[in-house]
This record gives structure tokens, C-alpha cells and sequence, in this order.
């Protein structure tokens, strides 16, 4: 199925149709399939690994060419069922639609440190945004609250899916002292929480959208990191703040970057129900 109807820009912010975001969501579980499968197919093999930068003496930021294929693969087929839309990836700089309403923001390989180390916590990343605000995520999860690898997923106006199966994030109300991410893992103080870090944003989205995590914060992350997961925190009932360095958090309905590009957005991002941010970051 191609649908590739351009939503032209206008005063007004109207939403896609019903049929379009239904689309738009199909697709996005396929990409994200088809990405956990080619990152599962990869393991235990041997990779090719380079690192983006260099600070004292450390390697950082390490790509390998499973990125590289997964983000290829998915560039291909969006290019057959959604031609006009723009794509932001991680890893290739083209942008097919810029300009266009509708974006996919897409990590092929999330937590890829912890992938090239054998660490079984990464993540394929589906996000699609229409003039900023995410309106569907896929997540491909190495593990879920189901203890297998599946795919979390939700378009607005829906509800949160896995594996296209209804889910309902509700925690135990048994558990008293829950789980919130953060960038800093145990240090600080935690409030209510004890606080995680994972090594992969995506993952830590998709947990708290399951209920897994109360919520989860990000001191500088790109879109392509958040955007599907906060399509499926919403989806869920919960929400995503933001804040300008150290100013007063608010919601994010929207990314919005300076110059309009979205590929070079960065920001602080906090995801979770209200009641768990306002104990997280302060009413």
C-alpha cells in the first residue's frame, strides 16, 4: 500500500486522517520488524565497529555497519510506501521530503555501545512526527515485560500495542517503591524512585510506556532517540516534558528547532505519567 499524500503546510493544524495514521503505524511495525530482525541476525557475529569521536584518550560513540544496513533497509522501504516523506536518520544524512509535514525520525540501533558489547539491551527506534508533533512510534525491544524481544508500538488516537496485541501499561499496585531512568543511573537523590540506566534511550521510552518505569529522563537526546517513544508514552496516557538548559520544565507538544531542522534538535526530555514527573522534576 503507497501513501504518500502531502499534508500542506497551513495556519491551521489540522490532523491526518484516521486511514493515513492507521497506515502510517502498519508501516512503522514492519520497519521496526524487519530492523530487530536484521540486528538479531548479527549477533554473535563479528562487526565492523568505528567510533564517531574521540575525547582523552576514549572512544565514544561507537556505529557499526548493522546501523548502517538496518537504517538502509528502512530508507528503502519507506521510499516504496511513503515516496514524498522526509526521513531524519541517524546514520545518513539524506532527507528525501525536506520540507515535507510528515517526518520519520529513525534510529536503526539504539544502544549500540551495548550492542557491539554482547549487552542485551538495545532497540530499534520508528518515530514519525507531522509538523513536529509525534503522532506514531514503533519500537523493536531486545527484551520486554514479556521477557522476549517484540515490538511496542501506537499511533495518535490509539492505544499502546505489542506485537499487535492491545496492551494495558498498568503497574502492580503491590509495588510500592518503583523504577524511574535517568542519565546518571543511582547517583543523586531518588525521591519515591529508584533510579536505571539502561544504556539505550528507546529502550527506557517503550518501558515506561509499558509501565516498567514509572518515567524517564534524558539530559540531551536527538529526535531520533524519542520520538516514537514518545508517541508510545502518550499513547499510553502518559506524557513528555522538556526544558531550555536549566528553565522551568514544560509539556512538549511539538519539537521546534531554530532553524526549523529537526536533525539538529537537541533538548532535555523527561517521559512519564504526571504524577511521576511532578515527583521526578517538581510540580
Amino acid at each position: 500500500m503507497t501513501a504518500s499524500s502531502h499534508q500542506a503546510s497551513s495556519e491551521t493544524d489540522a490532523p491526518l486522517p484516521h486511514d493515513t495514521l492507521v497506515a502510517i503505524e502498519r508501516t512503522a511495525i514492519v520497519l521496526a520488524r524487519l530492523a530487530g530482525a536484521e540486528i538479531v541476525s548479527a549477533l554473535g557475529g563479528r562487526r565492523d565497529v568505528r567510533y564517531k569521536t574521540r575525547e582523552e584518550g576514549a572512544w565514544l560513540d561507537p556505529v557499526s555497519e548493522v546501523d548502517h544496513a538496518v537504517e538502509a533497509l528502512i530508507r528503502a522501504t519507506l521510499a516504496e510506501r511513503f515516496p514524498d516523506h522526509d526521513v531524519i536518520g541517524e546514520e545518513m544524512p539524506e532527507r528525501p521530503g525536506r520540507g515535507h509535514d510528515v517526518i520519520w525520525a529513525v534510529d536503526p540501533v539504539d544502544g549500540t555501545t551495548n550492542f557491539v558489547n554482547g549487552f542485551p539491551l538495545f532497540a530499534a527506534s520508528i518515530g514519525v512526527l507531522h509538523r513536529g508533533r509525534p503522532v506514531a512510534g514503533a519500537l523493536w525491544c531486545s527484551t520486554s515485560h514479556a521477557l522476549r524481544a517484540g515490538v511496542y508500538h501506537a499511533r495518535m488516537g490509539g492505544g499502546l500495542g505489542f506485537d499487535e496485541t492491545p496492551l494495558d501499561p498498568a503497574p502492580d499496585p503491590a509495588v510500592r517503591r518503583r523504577l524511574a531512568g535517568d542519565p546518571h543511573g543511582g547517583a543523586g537523590k531518588a525521591g519515591p524512585y529508584d533510579l536505571r540506566k539502561t544504556g539505550s534511550a528507546a529502550i527506557e521510552c517503550a518501558f515506561v510506556a509499558a509501565g516498567l518505569l514509572a518515567a524517564a529522563r534524558f539530559a540531551a537526546p536527538n529526535v531520533w532517540d524519542v520520538a516514537g517513544g514518545i508517541a508510545l508514552v502518550e499513547a499510553a496516557g502518559g506524557e513528555a516534558r522538556t526544558r531550555d538548559r536549566d528553565g522551568p520544565w514544560r509539556r512538549l507538544e511539538r519539537f521546534q528547532a531554530p532553524d526549523g531542522d529537526l536533525a539538529r534538535w537537541r533538548g532535555e526530555i523527561a517521559l512519564g505519567s504526571a504524577e511521576a514527573l511532578d515527583a521526578r522534576l517538581g510540580a
